[in-house]
């Protein structure tokens, strides 16, 4: 603990209140795709629907049943819409311990494979949620009298968006010949 004394000057409030000016942050709403508004969309819906069945069930003791299962069906359409924007950003869980001490050459090919391994895996997804949805085309939801298919008509297009966006990932990695597997310090601060 020191003895020195403190020294304060005097700082007039106009002086405090500049202190805190700082030059606005540059927003970039271009970074952002269709699927990013959409699931920005479903989860206001989802937050304003768990919202509601709080205020109903804990404030006015009468809860909504239908409000439980539309957030549950906005939470499966943010989740698959948001992996759509990961998989445009390649920001799913990667391992790339491997990426370290290999060469060059074998990474190349290993993250070449890893793209087309995950076009596959996405075109397969997207195959087997169509043949779902022939089966499961004529239910409705229990609470709400909606088809349940919008529920699984958005899953199938998020498939199928990661399907595009896996691809246009992959011409991207075979242009710039590295992906985020081989170089990550590269995408650190990329923009989406």
């Amino acid at each position: 603990m020191s003895t020195q004394p403190e020294i304060h000057t005097q700082v007039t409030p106009e002086e405090l209140a500049h202190t805190f000016d700082e030059a606005p942050v540059e927003v970039n709403l271009k970074a952002y795709a269709f699927e990013d508004w959409v699931t920005l969309g479903l989860f206001w819906g989802m937050t304003a629907c768990v919202f509601l069945q709080f205020f109903t069930r804990y404030v006015l003791n009468n809860s909504y049943a239908w409000t439980e299962e539309i957030a549950v069906n906005c939470l499966i359409g943010v989740v698959f819409l948001g992996s759509v924007a990961c998989v445009r950003m390649s920001r799913h869980i990667q391992v790339d311990v491997l990426y370290h001490y290999l060469p060059p050459t074998v990474t190349r090919v290993m993250a070449t494979l890893v793209d087309v391994i995950r076009i596959g895996f996405f075109a397969y997804g997207s195959w087997l949620m169509w043949r779902y949805l022939e089966i499961v085309a004529d239910e409705e939801m229990v609470t709400v009298q909606l088809p349940r298919n919008i529920v699984f008509y958005t899953v199938l297009a998020a498939f199928v968006l990661m399907l595009l966006r896996s691809i246009q990932v992959f011409v991207a990695n075979m242009r710039r010949g590295y992906s985020v597997l081989e170089r990550p310090e590269e995408f650190q601060h990329a923009e989406v």
